[in-house]
């Protein structure tokens, strides 16, 4: 390990150092979204690619999501790798079509034969004071879809390596950006061995209970780790990294130790992906459970005006109250 290959980068950083990367790695990556290139993207984290690389590879497009995920399509049947920006989560919908109709399943409508290696990018999550449109979680619309790959990172160190995993992968990955963690600083090795983009990572060690996240809620539940400790309990905490597909080994490998189980995302916990888990989990390890899996998240309602999120979102204390609940059984 290399010192000079360690940098302290914000995760919004990260990762547009690893399009960086990967644009100077391979001429057939592209980016292109609703001001990504002048601008650099209203985050941005795609500012200063346009003046490295031309208005031929970073592109900025009109207001029309449906026509920017076509065109990425047809770009990738033509032999390019697209990248793809939707400014905000609530925002994808008009794209909703293509994804889920063309994207998601031109693959297996070829019979294999046609590659689709599209990424588009979404930030998404509340915890900025946005409003609806602005603050949502929707990625249980995509797992929900066979043909798509859907992964979150949690840190800077994942968003760089992940990045390039889903830019390399010959199918289509929809690449969910914690917003509120944009300018969260971690160390990054860009000379590290990446883990398999969908393996999921015990991200802390603990024996009493296993608390599973992904994206934004990962921090959120290193800090509910930490809080128990002092209070004597011990709580590992499980980063998911990828909703679809989900790694249910690691996670059950952690539960059969700890025999309690909490997951946890912004998303509404009803029909969230904590609901497959919660089943998958309960499936595999029925007679290691010492206590029903319980989830935590949003509520089955419309994002809130920006002074209720704070309500709306789960944080410490909600976390926190589902472990008292499952260590008391």
């Amino acid at each position: 390990m290399a010192a000079d290959t360690i940098t302290k980068l914000p995760l919004a950083k990260a990762i547009n150092e690893s399009l960086r990367k990967a644009m100077e790695t391979d001429s057939k990556v592209l980016v292109m979204g609703e001001d990504v290139g002048k601008l650099g993207g209203v985050f941005r984290v795609t500012d200063g690619l346009q003046k490295d690389f031309g208005e031929d590879r970073v592109i900025d497009t009109p207001l029309a999501e449906s026509g920017i995920v076509g065109t990425a399509i047809g770009l990738a049947l033509r032999g390019y790798r697209p990248v793809v920006e939707i400014q905000f989560d609530g925002f994808v919908f008009p794209a909703y079509d293509q994804i889920v109709t063309q994207l998601a399943k031109m693959h297996a409508r070829a019979l294999g034969k046609v590659k689709l290696p599209v990424v588009i990018r979404i930030p998404y999550g509340g915890g900025i004071g946005a409003v609806e449109h602005h603050s949502e979680s929707p990625e249980a619309l995509f797992t929900h879809v066979a043909g798509l790959k859907v992964v979150s990172p949690s840190n800077s160190s994942d968003a760089y390596w992940m990045m390039q995993q889903a830019i390399e992968s010959n199918d289509p990955v929809i690449y969910f950006e914690p917003k509120r963690r944009y300018w969260d600083k971690a160390e990054v090795d860009t000379s590290a061995i990446p883990s398999p983009l969908h393996r999921a990572k015990v991200a802390r060690t603990g024996t009493d209970l296993t608390l599973a996240a992904y994206g934004p809620m990962v921090k959120t539940c290193l800090e509910a780790a930490q809080a128990a400790e002092e209070e004597g309990k011990s709580l590992e905490v499980v980063d998911l990294r990828s909703m679809s597909p989900i790694d249910f080994d690691t996670i059950q490998q952690s539960v059969e130790k700890t025999r309690r189980l909490v997951v946890v995302h912004e998303a509404p916990v009803f029909f969230g992906s904590g609901a497959e888990i919660a089943a998958r989990i309960t499936e595999r390890c029925f007679y290691h459970l010492e206590a029903p899996v319980l989830r935590v998240g949003g509520f089955h309602a419309p994002y809130p005006p920006a002074r209720l999120e704070e309500e709306y979102l789960p944080g410490l204390d909600r976390v926190l109250d589902s472990v008292d609940r499952a260590l008391a059984y």
